[in-house]
């Protein structure tokens, strides 16, 4: 916190003096990244250091706010510390919470509370926009489940993801733009968000999911393109799909 208040100082660093919450935004989600690159390698040293350049930049926001007369790193530490104890009521109160399940429905309506959440719609819109658009899909689907907006098992939302598919295949075969009123944005999106729910169902990250099938179509398609005896351009579509068939016998 002392060397971040001296890099701002007039006498200090040029560069980090002229920084604003704006300017470094990206630096926070690149750092963040990097720390779960780090637990997915499940490398030590290599959480040790991002770990602390994700609190270096806690302390640069911090420090533009100390600045500012607003709030200061020690307000960021209390407020963390008094929500901590807050939503543990069965650690420090007189709550009873024997199970995970029921410390999360606890935490679930503390929050709400906390946040003058008075309808599940509006915990709805707390979910951050800025969140990868799978991840904000899955937590809705979770806030909604819990109001019991759900099916009974992940095979309803399987059906209702079929049905899902036959609309966007409508929207292709119909030549409208892809913008437009049920055009094939508004039914991919569809596609998606039901594809999410049945994630959130079976208890599944959707995104871990995605990243799972973007490494194993990689590996895949380098066997194709390995296999393949002249340009993949130069294919036809038979030949492609000989060559993808061998390549999943091979996975």
């Amino acid at each position: 916190m002392e060397i971040m208040k001296l890099l701002r100082a007039p006498g200090g660093c040029p560069w980090d003096a002229e920084q604003t919450h704006d300017s470094i935004r990206r630096n926070f989600l690149e750092e963040t990244y990097e720390v779960l690159d780090a637990l997915d390698h499940d490398d030590p040293h290599a959480m040790c250091e991002e770990l602390g350049d994700v609190l270096m930049q806690v302390v640069f926001h911090a420090q533009i706010e100390t600045e500012r007369g607003r709030f200061t790193m020690d307000d960021v530490v209390d407020g963390v510390a008094q929500k901590l104890v807050y939503r543990h009521p069965h650690v420090f109160g007189t709550v009873q919470a024997d199970t995970s399940e029921q410390v999360l429905v606890n935490w679930e309506a503390l929050k709400r509370q906390e946040k003058g959440q008075r309808s599940t719609a509006d915990a709805i819109e707390s979910v951050p926009h800025t969140l990868p658009a799978l991840w904000r899909s899955e937590k809705i689907q979770s806030k909604t489940a819990k109001a019991g907006f759900d099916w009974h098992d992940a095979v309803g939302a399987l059906d209702k993801l079929e049905e899902e598919v036959r609309e966007l295949r409508e929207a292709m075969e119909s030549g409208r733009p892809a913008d437009s009123p049920h055009g094939v944005r508004e039914e991919l999106g569809d596609v998606l968000f039901i594809a999410s729910k049945i994630a959130q169902t079976s208890g599944v990250d959707p995104e871990d999911a995605l990243h799972r099938a973007c490494d194993k179509f990689e590996a895949r398609f380098r066997r194709v393109e390995t296999a393949a005896d002249k340009p993949l351009s130069a294919c036809t579509e038979a030949e492609l799909a000989a060559l993808w068939k061998s390549a999943k016998k091979e996975s």
